[in-house]
């Protein structure tokens, strides 16, 4: 995570900047600049050693006029509650721009989950779940996975919840597995939502994608299925993608000339988005530093992994090639860097509105466990596709309409919906 970007106040800034533009009532900024509510707590774990562990955690409701709250669960070294509350608000943003309704909520655990054995795992998840499921539920708040979590750890989560609450509670946790109570299509959601976006932006532009190249940050599963997606859905190529290797601690780019194979990759990466360089190297392709993703003379960047990425100082770095920056990642790009960015013309699809596609899936899966009735996938990602077009086409028509960033215009549409929830209920 980047220590030197503070995450919470990038948000604040971003809201306060459109906040101004749209000349929003002074009180009505003050409430959406902060979370509703948040929740602090220590959770102790028995080690498999037998020793007593205390972890901290963090789950921040940001706003629930739409609907429940919905954010992921991270488990990351470095977690802050400042991270927390960003992630949270824009989850606020990125729930209102997919016109879906529900609100924004974030939680967190300060570890790093590769240090932890299965069990470990496990102990920490169903100790999670027991310091907040009193303040979850799915018409409360629907926790999902994020960095550091799996749909396994969602499902230890869910059951645990179902315990307490003394029913089968499917719906109050999503990101579930498949035959667990989770939704087809949510693996790739949030990468293929990434492309269908990009496919968007390219009709708009007239850029021919199978002309395209493109670079990716991360090797997670977003960027696993953005670089999936941009081969077979768009025709394009992708050249690099960087990656955290968990072994050595350092980041690398890897890449090939001819453009990787993203599905190869997919096949020597581990579970936290760590490569096999060994196997890679026997195949052709080439190890760089961490940051050479971001100066490749490609058409398309795409940073999937964490925040702060282009900041002041990196956005120089980028090629005068690039012509679209696909935020995969939340809060990828700090305000500093987006006055350059829209100095050069870049068009930017802003990160609420580029990586939306997880939590609607997320959302269609709630829909599926009230149902209890599963679609299969190409329903689920039919519907993804019809969302997120609808999305794009709101936010490009707002950017157009005002003569705004692209940035700016998603805030528009997605504070927009969320005064007039807030209206409709007599809050404001």
């Amino acid at each position: 995570m980047n220590t030197t970007t503070n995450a919470f106040k990038m948000a604040q800034q971003q809201f306060d900047h459109v906040a101004e533009q749209l000349q929003l009532d002074p009180h009505i900024r003050e409430f959406l600049r902060w979370p509703m509510r948040e929740f602090h707590f220590r959770i102790p774990v028995r080690m498999d050693s037998g020793d007593i562990r205390i972890f901290n955690g963090f789950r921040v409701q940001h706003n629930n006029a739409r609907g429940p709250c919905k954010g992921g669960i991270r488990f990351h070294p470095s977690e802050t509650i400042d991270t927390v509350r960003a992630l949270a608000t824009w989850m606020t943003w990125k729930c209102a721009v997919a016109n879906i309704p529900l609100g924004g909520s974030k939680g967190g655990i300060i570890v790093d989950s590769a240090t932890l054995t299965p069990s470990e795992k496990e102990r920490l998840c169903r100790g999670f779940i027991n310091q907040i499921w009193r303040n979850i539920g799915p018409r409360q708040d629907v926790p999902a996975p994020d960095v550091g979590t799996t749909p396994q750890m969602m499902s230890w989560m869910m059951d645990e919840y179902s315990k307490l609450a003394g029913q089968y509670t499917p719906g109050v946790i999503t990101g579930k597995p498949v035959g667990g109570g989770g939704s087809q299509g949510r693996t790739e959601a949030t990468g293929y939502g990434v492309i269908y976006n990009l496919r968007e932006a390219m009709k708009t532009l007239k850029i021919d994608s199978a002309k395209c190249t493109a670079a990716i940050q991360g090797f997670g599963k977003v960027a696993q299925y953005a670089a999936i997606g941009f081969a077979e859905l768009l025709k394009g190529k992708v050249m690099c993608v960087s990656y955290w290797d968990r072994n050595d601690r350092t980041s690398y780019t890897i890449g090939h000339p001819k453009g990787i194979d993203a599905n190869f990759l997919k096949g020597i990466t581990d579970q936290y988005g760590s490569i096999d360089k060994d196997k890679a190297k026997e195949a052709g392709y080439t190890i760089n530093d961490g940051s050479a993703w971001m100066q490749k003379d490609v058409d398309v960047l795409i940073p999937a992994a964490i925040e702060g990425q282009i900041n002041a100082e990196t956005v120089h770095t980028i090629s005068k090639k690039v012509r679209i920056i696909a935020e995969g990642a939340n809060g990828p790009t700090t305000p500093e860097a987006d006055e350059v960015l829209k100095s050069r013309g870049m068009f930017v699809i802003p990160d609420f509105l580029c990586n939306c596609g997880g939590v609607t899936v997320s959302y269609f899966e709630s829909v599926q466990n009230d149902m209890n009735y599963y679609w299969p996938r190409k329903e689920v990602l039919e519907r993804l596709d019809t969302k997120i077009t609808a999305a794009f086409n709101s936010v490009y028509e707002t950017s157009q309409q005002e003569k705004v960033y692209m940035r700016d215009a998603a805030y528009m549409v997605a504070i927009d919906r969320v005064v007039k929830a807030m209206q409709l209920r007599g809050w404001i």
